[in-house]
C-alpha cells in the first residue's frame, strides 16, 4: 500500500468502506450509529481494535472540518466506550491515528487504533 494523500477525495473502494458495507469479513467488536470497530488482522498488542466512523472521511482533518458536531461526539464516545468495555481505562491504553504520508496513513478512511493489554513503552522509536 502506498501512503494516503489526506486531501484526496474519499475512495469508496477502500478496505474499510468494504468492511462497513459487509463486503469483507471482520471480527466485529462494536457498532452504533456513528462508529464500527473490529479486531486488527495484524495486531501489535494483545488488544488492537480499529475504530472507524461510519461517515466517509479520509482523515482526522477531513472529519474535524466536515463532520457535524453530533457525529464527532458520537465517534469519540464510541472510542471511549470500547476502551471501557475492554477494561483498559484503569491500566491505560494508547490511541493512534495516522494522517497522510508522513504520519504513515495507508487506508484512506479515518480510523483510530486502540491498543492495550500490555505496557506500550515510549511513544516513538528513534530513527
Amino acid at each position: 500500500m502506498s501512503p494516503v494523500d489526506p486531501t484526496a477525495p474519499y475512495d469508496d473502494n477502500n478496505i474499510f468502506a468494504k468492511i462497513l458495507r459487509g463486503e469483507l469479513p471482520c471480527t466485529k467488536v462494536y457498532e452504533d450509529e456513528w462508529a464500527f470497530a473490529f479486531e486488527d488482522i495484524a495486531p501489535v498488542a494483545p488488544i488492537h481494535v480499529l475504530v472507524v466512523p461510519k461517515g466517509k472521511y479520509v482523515s482526522w482533518d477531513d472529519f474535524s472540518v466536515n463532520a457535524p458536531a453530533e457525529e464527532i461526539a458520537g465517534f469519540v464516545r464510541a472510542v471511549g466506550k470500547i476502551a471501557r468495555e475492554k477494561d483498559l481505562v484503569e491500566v491505560g491504553y494508547r490511541l493512534i491515528n495516522n494522517i497522510g504520508p508522513n504520519g504513515g496513513q495507508l487506508v484512506p478512511h479515518l480510523h483510530v487504533h486502540l491498543l492495550g493489554g500490555r505496557v506500550m513503552g515510549s511513544m516513538l522509536t528513534p530513527r
